[in-house]
């Protein structure tokens, strides 16, 4: 049986646009994935540079995610990922893109806002969102949430530098006591590049066998 030319362009369609959403898109949340990601924020910062816009990126790490796992099972931690995922969503603006970044973190980049109040309401209120009980399977769970917060172009020109510097605030909340957000100040690096150097040197008077017990 010989299909109508219309219908077989539309179905050739449709599947090539299955593919590119499965190829830019997180399977499991259906958020967008690192790729979209990527190319999102490098087009915002080319065009920022140009029109001088502002831009935001927040990475955001789940707390007591790994418990969850560890206690429920992987089933009930994606379950939990999913509905993270629609809250995040929820609780952004249209032009927000919001990405799983892999694991239990997510990253959502605000490309044209005002300026750091803007920035940090949001990130407030993503906080109590993420956390608010969860119910899951008959279960209520409860996690926190750890943000990290950069702003283009202050704290960096590249795509590259502002992940690498939203991830430097997160992982400084994370030693601070968690579930918090911080934005990103030069200062982290300069922190996280000195106890990086410490372990270093720790690591070769070990194997110089230089350290010795005096009490």
């Amino acid at each position: 049986v010989l299909l109508p030319v219309a219908l077989v362009w539309q179905s050739r369609k449709q599947a090539e646009a299955d593919i590119l959403h499965m190829a830019t898109h997180d399977s499991l949340t259906g958020l967008a994935n690192r790729a979209l990601l990527l190319e999102r924020v490098k087009q915002s910062v080319e065009s920022g540079r140009r029109q001088q816009d502002k831009a935001a990126v927040l990475f955001i790490d789940l707390d007591q995610f790994k418990g969850v796992n560890d206690s429920l099972g992987h089933d009930t931690g994606d379950l939990l990922l999913v509905q993270v995922a629609q809250r995040l969503t929820h609780n952004v603006r249209t032009e927000d893109t919001v990405a799983r970044q892999g694991g239990d973190e997510f990253i959502v980049f605000l490309p044209f806002v005002d300026g750091v109040a803007g920035v940090q309401a949001l990130a407030e209120k993503l906080l109590k969102a993420l956390s608010e009980p969860y119910l899951i399977q008959g279960k209520t769970l409860y996690i926190g949430s750890s943000i990290g917060v950069a702003m283009f172009p202050q704290d960096g020109l590249s795509v590259a530098d502002l992940l690498k510097s939203s991830d430097t605030a997160m992982y400084r909340v994370k030693e601070t006591g968690r579930n918090n957000y911080m934005f990103f100040t030069s200062s982290m690096s300069q922190e996280l590049s000195d106890r990086f150097a410490l372990l270093e040197d720790l690591r070769q008077a070990i194997a110089r066998g230089e350290l010795s017990l005096v009490y």
